[in-house]
């Protein structure tokens, strides 16, 4: 076992040991944490792909689903050389999770493939793709199991899916997946959804720190898709981005960083940092003075070994898991607010679920309309989770398991699973 699955392992044990505790003190019994723990259906499958040199590569993947008690089972999918059958299972307990907070008609899904997209050619990406919807084609479907982007895809590769399933299905089925591109069917608002529900978040918590926006000092970690969005966002509004990362370093300015011109200046995979000699080490960053840090890149970044030296006053969690458990109560106990990622990060399933609803009735909205809606529900999302901290006296992980386990386990139960 490599020590990114066993990272993968602890993850999943983790998740369930958070799902436990909070399901306890909804005053729920083992019996639900047994049936919630894990996914009730997860799915390998292989799939061989025809590379430009001749050759066919056999390439693994997955699909899990959580729980469909509430709905069908929602989530993304994404394509990277350290995808696991634990993350996979991990991704669709928080799925659920999200869709339980913004009061969606959804259990969780995710979906993966053991590949690395920087090393293939776009005919190999599109032959890839539509080998993936082939296999999961029986378990999944508008009614189902919806797919969408994740980590390292994007509208083009759901183009390829939704064709794909479309031609299995002999019907148009634009409600299969999410994140298509906008003459497909997608939604306005989609591609940057996922930074604007965190954008929300940030300025609820600044309100309940009492700290003004303009000039607030913020560390984004990870330049990719939602966090680059995020750094832009951020400038915009007047607050300060004192630092950002990527893959191959950070760059740290208390003065702030130039936002536009490094947006400029990243590839297509959000790497920007090579072009400069002056960095610091991503475990660096991290540390650095801040009002607000947003670990936006991958998991298991704020641990036990680094929690105390954190320097920020919130911590808004864009990124799956950047935080463990152990950490998590550190920066608890020192005061600062941690809006944890079931919460902060839900803005991309919740503007999916709109895609979704427009799919379904074939009218769709303005990008004002999509982003005064997901400001409702983020909002309302946090304020659940914000009151109920407050009122049981358990940290911002807990309270948000607690919100958003409560629907899918009263589904459960009422529909005698339990």
């Amino acid at each position: 076992m490599t020590a990114k699955t066993t990272d993968h392992a602890t993850l999943l044990q983790s998740t369930q040991l958070v799902i436990s505790q909070a399901l306890h003190r909804l005053g729920f019994g083992d019996d639900m944490t047994d049936l919630l723990r894990e996914p009730l259906r997860t799915l390998t499958v292989r799939i061989p792909v025809r590379m430009d040199n001749g050759k066919v590569k056999v390439f693994t993947g997955y699909r899990a689903q959580h729980n469909d008690a509430v709905g069908p089972t929602k989530g993304g999918v994404r394509f990277h050389p350290d995808v696991s059958e634990e993350e996979v299972k991990a991704l669709s307990i928080w799925m659920s999770l999200k869709c339980g907070i913004a009061d969606l008609p959804y259990g969780g899904g995710k979906g993966g493939v053991i590949c690395d997209p920087r090393k293939m050619s776009f005919g190999e990406l599109e032959r890839l793709s539509r080998g993936y919807v082939r296999a999961i084609s029986q378990f999944v479907g508008p009614t189902k199991d919806i797919p969408a982007p994740d980590v390292m895809t994007n509208s083009q590769i759901m183009a390829w899916m939704v064709d794909e399933y479309s031609r299995i299905r002999e019907f148009d089925s634009p409600g299969f997946i999410t994140g298509k591109p906008l003459v497909l069917g997608g939604s306005h608002g989609r591609e940057t959804a996922t930074a604007q529900g965190v954008v929300m978040m940030i300025y609820e918590a600044l309100k309940v720190k009492s700290i003004p926006l303009k000039d607030a000092r913020v560390i984004v970690q990870g330049f990719g898709n939602a966090g680059s969005y995020l750094a832009k966002f951020m400038y915009e509004a007047g607050a300060k981005v004192v630092g950002i990362s990527d893959v191959n370093g950070a760059l740290y300015d208390p003065n702030g960083l130039d936002i536009p011109d490094l947006l400029d200046r990243r590839d297509s995979f959000g790497t920007v940092t090579t072009m400069f000699k002056n960095t610091i080490p991503n475990e660096d960053l991290l540390i650095q003075p801040c009002d607000i840090l947003v670990p936006a890149a991958i998991e298991n970044q704020i641990t036990e070994d680094n929690a105390g030296q954190i320097q920020a006053q919130i911590i808004v969690e864009a990124a799956n898991g950047p935080t463990t458990i152990e950490a998590t109560r550190i920066v608890t106990e020192r005061g600062i607010l941690l809006v944890p990622d079931v919460l902060a990060s839900a803005g991309g399933v919740i503007v999916s679920y709109f895609e979704w609803v427009q799919n379904n009735q074939g009218y769709y909205w303005s990008e004002e309309e999509v982003m005064q809606k997901l400001q409702t529900l983020m909002t309302r999302g946090f304020h659940k989770v914000f009151e109920l901290h407050q009122l049981k006296q358990v940290d911002m992980r807990l309270a948000a398991y607690m919100v958003g386990v409560r629907k899918m386990a009263e589904a459960s139960r009422y529909r005698g699973w339990v």
